[in-house]
Order: structure tokens, then sequence, then C-alpha cells
């Protein structure tokens, strides 16, 4: 007993830090692609419990499933050689009805396990309501450079209106790689986009894709946690990726720049991925953000200027400590800025103390003019990516006006005693600033 308090304690901790990214995401439409490898894959009914979990906490969930895999083997146990052109799988006539028999097969697999309710399991008092139906309106390819892609199509439009009705009345709903047209046919689509359209069409808050990586990684094999859609783009043209990978590297992106907030790419092969990157500040896979005409850098030289003119007004006030011109030019690898449009906007400081591993952020400031968009929380995230970067373990602030803003973000109130040695001594006991600390 005495040994499981430990791992109890650490339960408690972490659904107590999930609890803002259940709030935020509550209500909210995911779209989520399930491969077909997916589902063939070890943690495939722990995926199935993921999902269960996502609908009991109020996140809208559209699946979108693929049958590559599927298909492959219906073809190859025929003896039929399955050709593909430009990432297209032509589909002759003689070929539909395995894609549609590979496809129906997955469709069922995935309806009978979100329709489990055993009582030794997770999916117990679940009651899950899943529908599908010919909700993806295609038209073929057609002859492209002379080959004729038969029954391969790609997505005219999703049927949003009915969709959404199935939504509000609290059903899970599960589109196929198969569409529909007005003349009667059925298309082979390309699973991502069925997921691209469908995200995009249905205004998703999030697009997340299964893939068999754990998400992109650098050339030092460290694994991106974020990338912009141009750098997500620059690796596709230069890295060298499996074709998976890249086909669902090039769906985030393609559904980023068409609208989509965030889009994510996480493994199917690792139990528990999906929820450690919606529900924990570190993640576990890679998630893609549109580039913006904000950017978030280190500051430089030239940026004095401008962040003198967004911190005299809060120095003037006493919510910020005076920092003359010179010390800003000393200190300026200290910080960091958000620029917009060549106007710095916002700003903040590490001050690091190693020998304790504490890092002090100083300096917060957003302009006037451009709160109330997330500028301090970007600027806070910046700091604490930096910190971990240095190896440090605790972040640390003094502030004399803001206090509820940090406390909401994970700060708690200290004592001086607790501060590095050498930021006591300088602690200013007329301005009585108020500590707060938080570990990373």
């Amino acid at each position: 007993m005495r040994n499981s308090v430990p791992e109890d304690l650490k339960y408690v901790d972490w659904f107590r830090h999930s609890s803002p990214y259940i709030n935020a995401h509550r209500g909210k439409t995911f779209v989520i692609l399930i491969p077909g490898e997916a589902v063939e894959c070890t943690h495939f009914s722990s995926i199935i419990h993921d999902l269960a979990l996502l609908d009991s906490l109020g996140i809208r969930l559209v699946l979108v499933q693929g049958a590559r895999p599927q298909i492959n083997r219906i073809l190859e146990n025929k003896r039929i050689i399955s050709r593909v052109e430009d990432n297209y799988r032509i589909t002759p006539q003689d070929q539909l009805l395995d894609v549609i028999q590979a496809s129906a097969a997955v469709r069922v697999q995935l309806e009978a396990q979100l329709s489990m309710g055993l009582s030794n399991t997770p999916m117990d008092g679940a009651r899950l309501k899943v529908c599908s139906g010919n909700y993806v309106i295609a038209r073929p390819l057609g002859v492209v450079d002379g080959i004729d892609y038969g029954h391969s199509g790609e997505v005219r439009r999703i049927d949003t209106e009915a969709i959404f009705r199935l939504l509000e009345d609290d059903n899970m709903v599960l589109l196929p790689h198969l569409g529909f047209s007005p003349t009667g046919e059925v298309f082979n689509l390309k699973s991502e986009d069925v997921a691209i359209q469908a995200a995009v069409q249905l205004k998703a808050d999030k697009l997340v894709i299964f893939s068999e990586e754990e998400g992109i990684f650098k050339e030092d094999g460290e694994l991106y946690s974020e990338l912009l859609t141009k750098d997500a783009e620059a690796i596709l043209k230069a890295q060298s990726l499996s074709n998976m990978t890249h086909a669902a590297l090039d769906a985030c992106v393609q559904a980023v720049r068409q609208g989509v907030p965030r889009a994510h790419l996480i493994s199917y092969n690792e139990n528990g991925g999906l929820l450690r990157e919606l529900f924990t500040r570190e993640g576990s896979g890679t998630m893609i953000d549109e580039d913006s005409y904000e950017q978030l850098r280190p500051a430089h030289i030239d940026d004095v200027g401008g962040m003198m003119a967004l911190l005299s007004p809060l120095e003037e006030k006493g919510i910020l400590v005076r920092r003359s011109r010179e010390l800003l030019e000393n200190e300026i690898d200290r910080f960091i800025v958000i620029e917009r449009d060549g106007a710095i906007v916002a700003c903040a400081a590490l001050y690091p103390f190693e020998q304790e591993y504490a890092g002090e952020l100083a300096c917060l400031a957003v302009s006037p003019d451009y709160r109330g968009s997330n500028r301090g929380e970007r600027l806070l995230k910046g700091i604490e990516q930096a910190a971990k970067q240095q190896n440090l373990s605790t972040l640390f602030l003094l502030t004399t006006r803001t206090a509820h803003w940090f406390i909401e973000r994970g700060f708690s109130e200290t004592t001086l005693a607790s501060l590095p040695t050498q930021k006591q001594a300088l602690y200013n006991y007329q301005r009585n600033s108020k500590i707060f600390s938080k570990p990373l």
C-alpha cells in the first residue's frame, strides 16, 4: 500500500492539471483520422477507450476512417496488382467491390468497438451513439494525363448540415473514405482528403491524425512539439519522410492553411498518445499552427526603442521596475518579444539562477491596444520553454498588480526565503512585491 500512494498522488496531480484543457475542449469539434493501420495496431482498443473519454467530456467527434492495408490484403489475396499514381490508388470497376468490402469491414469493426459497454472496461456506461452515412459527396478524378482513375475520386462537399444535426444530438459521426455522387456512384477517396475537407467545412477546432510515427523529428532526433505551417512545408520538401508520415503532415498543413486553428500528428503506436497530446502541457506528438503576421522571437538590439515605448507607461504607474535604455541593451539577450507588422507589442524576460535551477520571469508586458488575444500566454509559454531548455526546474516572479493572472496559470504564492540567495538580497521592501513560483 505504501508504494501505491505516490502513484495515486501522481494521478491526482495529473487530473487536476488537465482541468484547464478539459474546460477548453468542451463543446469543441474535433475531426480525427483513424487510418486502417491504426485499426490493426496493438493499442487500438486503447484508442477506442480514449475516444469514448473525449465524448464523455463533451467533445464533438467526427471520425474519418481509412482502409489502405485492408484493401491491399484483399487485392493481394486475389493476386491483383493495385496501381498508384500521384498518391492516388487507381480504382477500376472490377476492384470497386473489393474496396467497398474492406472499407465496410473497418467501419463495422469501429462501430462494434465503440458499442462496447462491458463492466470491466473503460467503456462501462459509455453508451456511445455512432452514425455513419452518405455525408461525403464526391466526384470522379476522371482522366488525368491520359490515366483513367476509374472509381477514384475527390471530395466535392461535406453535408455539414446533416453532420451538425447529429453532433447536436450527442452522436459521434463516422465518415468512411468512400464518397457518393448525385448519380448514385461510389468513389474511393483518400482518407486524408476526407479528413481535411471535413475539418475545413465543419469549421472544426482541431484536426487530429493518427500516423505510424510519434510526430515530426529534428535531424538530431528531438521531436518537434510544434511547427508553423511554413516550417512544416519546408520539411515536406527537404526531409525524407515515410509515405504515411508525409501524407499525414501534408494533410495537417493543408487543413491549417484553410482555416483549421490547430492540427495534431500523433502515433497510434503510443498508448495514450491522444490524451497526452490534448490534456498535458508537454503533449505527445507534433502540433501544426498557421504562420502569423505576429512573430514571437528573441529580442535584438534594434527592438530596444519599441520595448521602451511599451514599458515606459507601466513603469510610470509603478507596475514594472524602471529599466534604462542602457540596461535593456545590456540585457537584450534575456528578452523575447512579439512583433506585429514591425512593431513590438509585447515582451518578457528570463533571468536564470543556474545554481538553484530557477529562473525569474520579469518584465512581462503587452501593449494596451493588443490585450485580450492570449499574447501574455504566448509570452509565458515562450519563457517556460526557454527555461526548460536551460534545465531550470522552477520559474518565479515578483509582482504588485497582476497576481491573479499568474495564479490562473499555475503559479502559487511563496515566500522570500524560497528565492535564490542573490535575488533575496535584491528584494525591494518598499515595493512590497508578492512572490509567486511554478514548477516546470
